[in-house]
């Protein structure tokens, strides 16, 4: 691995955290050569160094490339379990009062190349749940373009993929994996960076965000949890990876006890916990 000068590795820094969040540590430093060496490959540079000098010179397109190229977008089908059987057991049996016959509004924030949000719609077609919408964004251009086809390789339908889900499904395309139809449609995909205003996305029954604050600062955490609460309907839920929470960072937002992960406007929190 060659080390970056300590100005460019600053600039590469600081310019990633404006764009979207993600803290780009002394210790995450190997990162930088293994995803933006073929960045710099195919805009044909002769290192990443090369890359970052044309970056410092003002190149936008390039920058956010980088910052694409630089984070994690992993992901898998019905990824930790919990979260879904939440969804099943927990959240869906609160919400239908409160709904009054109206579509549940679901989104999956920085959702990557889609298998959560997919995983939800699965869930919903076999629950017979027709009235829902699902909203799927990341600031991801290039993966959100792989979401919206639904086509996955083998190892990536079998993590986390039961059989029988699979065939039920999808359909074979070659050596991949198509999501049919009827599941595709189920889900509306955005680009969108939890950075940026998403007020326009309106008021949300559930959101998924998870695994993605891990990787913010305190101050863009707080930041980023008001302004999901703000996204969130009195009667919502808010879902975090197993590594987050809100305590300590917002008022906006508390537990819902006995349920890792889940979060909720305080009435609502407390009311789900009695």
């Amino acid at each position: 691995m060659t080390a970056l000068p300590s100005a460019k590795f600053d600039f590469l820094s600081q310019d990633v955290k404006t764009r979207t969040g993600l803290i780009l540590g002394p210790e995450k430093a190997y990162l930088v050569d293994s995803r933006l060496g073929p960045l710099a490959r195919k805009e044909g540079f002769a290192s990443v160094e090369a890359l970052i000098d044309a970056m410092m010179r003002g190149d936008k397109s390039l920058c956010v490339a980088a910052s694409e190229a630089l984070a994690t977008h992993e992901t898998f089908f019905f990824r930790d379990k919990t979260p879904f059987d939440l969804f099943e057991k927990t959240i869906r049996p609160a919400l239908k009062s409160s709904l009054m016959g109206r579509r549940m509004r679901i989104w999956c924030a920085a959702a990557s190349s889609g298998q959560e949000p997919y995983s939800l719609a699965m869930l919903l077609d076999e629950a017979g749940e027709p009235a829902v919408d699902i909203l799927a964004t990341d600031m991801s251009a290039q993966v959100l373009e792989k979401a919206k086809a639904g086509v996955y390789t083998q190892f990536e339908v079998q993590r986390g993929l039961p059989i029988q889900r699979l065939v039920k499904h999808f359909e074979q395309v070659g050596d991949a994996w198509k999501i049919k139809s009827h599941i595709r449609q189920k889900v509306r995909f955005e680009q969108g960076n939890l950075l940026e205003n998403f007020s326009r996305y309106g008021k949300m029954d559930v959101i998924f965000c998870r695994n993605v604050l891990i990787y913010f600062d305190i101050e863009t955490k707080t930041e980023v949890l008001n302004r999901l609460a703000a996204q969130l309907s009195d009667d919502g839920f808010l879902l975090l990876g197993a590594a987050e929470t809100v305590v300590g960072l917002t008022d906006s937002l508390r537990p819902v006890p006995g349920h890792r992960g889940l979060y909720a406007k305080p009435e609502t929190a407390a009311r789900a916990a009695a």
